[in-house]
């Protein structure tokens, strides 16, 4: 029996539910196994109980049923009752006790082959689920970096829910006729009714992105979509959201239009200088317009070429210490003004990690704007 254990420890790594594939889980339960049949029959033999305590072996296929293919459990569940109940069938116990210690040693093991496919059946559901999640994930944020032939766009995005995949921050990139207009939003509240308010602004802004020649028409119509899903969720009873947001409008001009709608202003490197930009020009957030009388207008800045854009949400901005200090940003954005946008983010996100003790609080997403490199006509 353990010469067939150790030839189906080679079996190719191809068959998912093959006897023991070989991978260091599997590996190590045959390790125990084996390992706890040894010391099992060397105290047995020592202490002259042998019998008894290869009772304890029967708790081995539970083992291997939280670890291991059926195949693999089933084949362990056979070691045990073959160890079990052979030397208990020839011992001199009473009858009853030898039948009752096979019966469990049998019974554990077509219990433990059970468990071992029911969680392979909750597994390949889980597997599942989160790829539909990962697909819908792909079509409502794109993955980074995002290249038009204004910008690339590089970033990080990090819901605080890491099963959920989505969360209440938003960004999107949309090449237009007019340019190139980069959004990054920030949903109020958690949950899966912020998901469904943060899918309705992405749909919105790429619709209207192509539609709209200004960036002031294209926040009116993310406006309005803010409205209308508020709208749908008054009628089912639930609570309202806005949205902050803030939307870049980049051409082949030297300056760059910018609405920031409530939201964390933008950061501007350049030339080893940290600016914020349109710092004093925020306007309402998305779904509360009416609630002012000034409308939204747009502000211009420069964005020479080397020069790099962070936009953020709260969720780096508002990053906690457990003594409760808040991420100083812009003093941290001050030792990498000189690096690549992808980079960029991924050390904020590294720091601002070290800088919680790897407690997030909340979403988090950073998008790192740098003007397109020069294509050369081929």
């Amino acid at each position: 029996m353990f010469d067939s254990m150790r030839a189906a420890a080679s079996v190719d790594d191809g068959d998912e539910d093959d006897v023991f594939v070989r991978t260091p889980r599997t590996r190590a339960v045959l390790l125990v196994t084996v390992a706890a049949t040894v010391v099992t029959v060397v105290l047995g033999v020592l202490t002259g109980t042998a019998v008894l305590l290869l009772g304890l072996l029967v708790f081995l296929p539970a083992f291997a049923s939280a670890l291991c293919t059926p195949r693999q459990t089933a084949l362990v569940s056979t070691w045990v009752s073959a160890v079990v109940v052979v030397p208990v069938a020839l011992s001199g116990e009473r009858v009853a006790d030898r039948v009752v210690l096979a019966l469990f040693a049998v019974g554990f093991g077509v219990l433990a082959v059970y468990a071992s496919r029911l969680r392979i059946s909750r597994e390949g559901a889980l597997v599942r689920l989160r790829s539909t999640a990962a697909a819908m994930q792909r079509q409502i944020l794109r993955p980074l970096p995002l290249l038009t032939d204004d910008v690339l766009v590089d970033g990080v995005y990090e819901p605080v829910q890491q099963d959920k995949l989505v969360g209440g921050d938003i960004y999107d990139v949309a090449a237009t006729p007019w340019g190139t207009r980069v959004m990054i939003g920030d949903v109020q509240g958690k949950g899966l009714a912020a998901v469904g308010m943060a899918i309705d602004v992405v749909g919105a802004f790429r619709e209207a992105a192509h539609r709209e020649p200004t960036v002031t028409a294209l926040i009116d119509s993310l406006e309005a979509a803010v409205v209308r899903h508020n709208d749908y969720a008054d009628q089912r009873g639930e609570p309202q959201r806005f949205v902050t947001a803030v939307v870049l409008g980049v051409d082949a001009g030297a300056d760059v239009q910018l609405v920031t709608c409530g939201h964390v202003p933008p950061y501007l490197l350049h030339d080893g200088i940290v600016t914020t930009v349109g710092a004093g020009t925020a306007h309402a957030p998305l779904g509360l317009a009416d609630l002012v009388e000034e409308a939204r207008t747009v502000s211009w800045f420069a964005f020479p070429p080397g020069a790099t854009l962070l936009l953020c949400t709260d969720g780096l901005t508002e990053a906690r210490a457990p003594g409760g200090a808040f991420y100083p940003l812009e003093a941290r954005l001050g030792g990498h003004v000189d690096i690549t946008a992808g980079r960029l983010t991924r050390s904020l996100v590294d720091d601002v990690h070290g800088f919680t003790a790897g407690a997030q609080q909340d979403d988090l997403a950073i998008l790192a704007v740098r003007r397109a490199p020069v294509r050369v006509p081929e």
